[in-house]
């Protein structure tokens, strides 16, 4: 009789066991860090002179000039152009020439710029698909966004197209927020890219830049801005002719 009890109350407990209602599950908690944004500098000479600093601060572009040949400055070479790409790093191409002077601007000089900047681009290897910048380096009032800077990108389509770049080279441009939304609205710039001049027209309400640039880090030595992009495509590249020594 006490073994039949026994076996009762021990089917009893199992059952209890079977019918009680699962532990509640405990999701772990998802992780709120958030990846940085690339990070990148603008330098107006040589990159290969600051190697170790570009590394050692694991930056993610650099961005370098096409130039006037008659410019006091160097343009960006495909020695450096490749030096950079085997440390891992992306290039962003800006031609820049005479542009803080309002009266440079005309359909004119955005066709010669745009093909010497093409023919620049063809002689480092950069790649079809990527995009030259072509710097607006002042506070343009709006009339001239609208007149004289609406023709000189008008010009650079025109340029590009005559030498066969609009197939491979996109258009960027780099000025203040009223510049790069007029001509990313017109559609005469595919990429834009935010002077820290953050008194010029524009600024605080323009959002939809592709690279931002701000003040000079203290971790760098050497002359530059500080620059950050945002993930994805923002035109930059590297070339595959990888043969400059590290």
């Amino acid at each position: 009789m006490q073994g039949k009890k026994l076996a009762a109350l021990l089917a009893m407990l199992v059952l209890g066991a079977c019918s009680s209602p699962p532990p509640p599950r405990v999701e772990a908690p998802r992780s709120t860090l958030r990846l940085m944004p690339p990070q990148g500098i603008d330098i107006p000479t040589d990159a290969r002179d600051y190697t170790g600093e570009i590394k050692g601060n694991k930056l993610d572009f650099v961005a370098r000039y096409y130039r006037d040949p008659a410019s006091r400055w160097p343009t960006l070479s495909a020695a450096e152009a490749a030096h950079l790409s085997s440390s891992g790093v992306k290039i962003v191409a800006v031609w820049e020439s005479r542009s803080h002077k309002p009266e440079y601007f005309n359909y004119a000089t955005g066709y010669s710029d745009a093909v010497t900047a093409y023919r620049q681009a063809k002689s480092i290897g950069q790649p079809s698909g990527s995009a030259i910048y072509f710097a607006v380096d002042y506070n343009a009032p709006q009339s001239d966004i609208m007149g004289t800077i609406d023709q000189y990108f008008r010009g650079i389509t025109a340029g590009l197209a005559s030498v066969g770049g609009s197939k491979e080279y996109r258009v960027g441009v780099y000025g203040s927020g009223a510049v790069c939304e007029y001509l990313k609205r017109s559609r005469l710039a595919q990429f834009t890219w935010l002077s820290n001049s953050t008194a010029w027209s524009g600024y605080d309400r323009f959002t939809e830049w592709d690279i931002r640039q701000s003040k000079a880090s203290p971790a760098l030595s050497f002359n530059h801005d500080w620059n950050e992009a945002t993930d994805g495509d923002y035109g930059g590249f590297q070339v595959r002719n990888l043969y400059s020594s590290l």
